[in-house]
């Protein structure tokens, strides 16, 4: 695949200023997407125009944005020859990359090769999942690299999710014998009593989005299975006291709800062989006022501490739907502006 700089016109009309040639006629057909959709959502993120002719691509617009764009093709296009498929989602991944790159100084090459040469990859029964910004993959080197890891910053970044992968793909490479899923109960507060059902059925709805994520990485039936054996556990922080956690990865979601003391008390289960992952939003806390977040105590008192890894999300790692992170961008800059 060649790039060649087109001579730049002088004149209003726009020329392009890259011109890419892909060799391979079938993955370029795969690249553009149905409809043209790929190209579609680079040319409206990048503010440039692509126009194919035969197997070749130019890019027409500024000279920044037609580099990003072409990095953004050539990462896919790799994808591409090494047999993975290029999914919208897959996309909004390399135009990430390139921004995460330009922001934190990287060059174009460091990013490129970030995305499409040594990808981290996280295998499931079900699927492989892939860091999707800088920010995840940092997240997931730290999780398979550090015994406990704090995943900090707002919801559709993809702390909860990756955690979970990283625990059924230590879990089924037999790296540890079991996996624990907690969250504090901090939303049920006195409703609890008024629902229906034992305290499995009052509490298993505030866990819903654990089994949600544990469904999309095992067959439905092998999680029932593995729940049934007590292989794998997900139940309130509060049932993780006077116990030692051991061969297990174990993982505290919605943690800001915790208080100091549960925060201790879930730190000082680790045992034996085991990995921790500690994820929440510090701006969404619910505990009552007064009382103090026992994650962003944790996160002031243990940060520099060597072993522990930390990872700060920002709306820019927000995968859900592009409106998400707008939102919090503007909750944010509201929050700043009346602080």
């Amino acid at each position: 695949m060649a790039t060649t700089a087109l001579p730049q016109n002088t004149g209003a009309t726009a020329v392009p200023e890259l011109t890419l040639d892909f060799p391979d006629n079938r993955l370029l057909i795969d690249l553009c997407g149905e409809f043209d959709r790929n190209l579609t959502h680079i040319e409206s993120a990048l503010g440039i125009q692509l126009l194919r002719r035969g197997n070749q691509m130019f890019v027409v617009g500024d000279t920044l944005g037609a580099a990003s764009a072409a990095q953004t093709l050539k990462a896919l296009y790799t994808r591409l020859e090494q047999g993975k498929t290029v999914e919208p989602g897959d996309v909004d991944a390399a135009l990430r990359m390139g921004n995460s790159a330009r922001d934190t100084g990287l060059r174009n090459g460091d990013q490129l090769e970030m995305f499409k040469g040594s990808a981290i990859e996280i295998h499931t029964r079900k699927k492989t999942v892939e860091p999707r910004t800088v920010t995840q993959r940092k997240y997931v080197e730290q999780l398979f690299k550090h015994e406990l890891v704090f995943g900090l910053g707002p919801a559709g970044t993809g702390k909860t999710y990756l955690a979970v992968a990283a625990a059924v793909s230590m879990f089924l490479e037999g790296h540890v014998d079991r996996i624990i899923l907690s969250r504090p109960a901090v939303e049920a507060g006195e409703r609890l009593g008024f629902l229906p059902g034992d305290l499995k059925d009052k509490v298993d709805p505030f866990m819903q989005p654990l089994y949600d994520a544990l469904n999309d990485f095992l067959p439905g039936k092998q999680v029932a299975k593995l729940i049934e054996d007590k292989r794998i556990e997900i139940a309130p922080l509060a049932f993780m006291r006077g116990r030692t956690l051991s061969n297990a990865f174990v993982l505290l979601d919605e943690a800001q709800n915790a208080t100091t003391m549960q925060m201790k008390m879930f730190l000082t289960r680790m045992g034996e062989n085991s990995q921790m992952a500690i994820t929440g939003d510090p701006s969404q806390i619910d505990l009552p006022r007064g009382v103090p977040s026992g994650l962003v105590e944790a996160a002031k008192v243990l940060e520099g501490v060597e072993g522990i890894g930390f990872t700060r999300f920002k709306a820019e790692d927000v995968v859900r739907h592009p409106m998400v992170a707008k939102i919090i961008r503007a909750y944010d800059k509201h929050a700043k502006s009346n602080g």
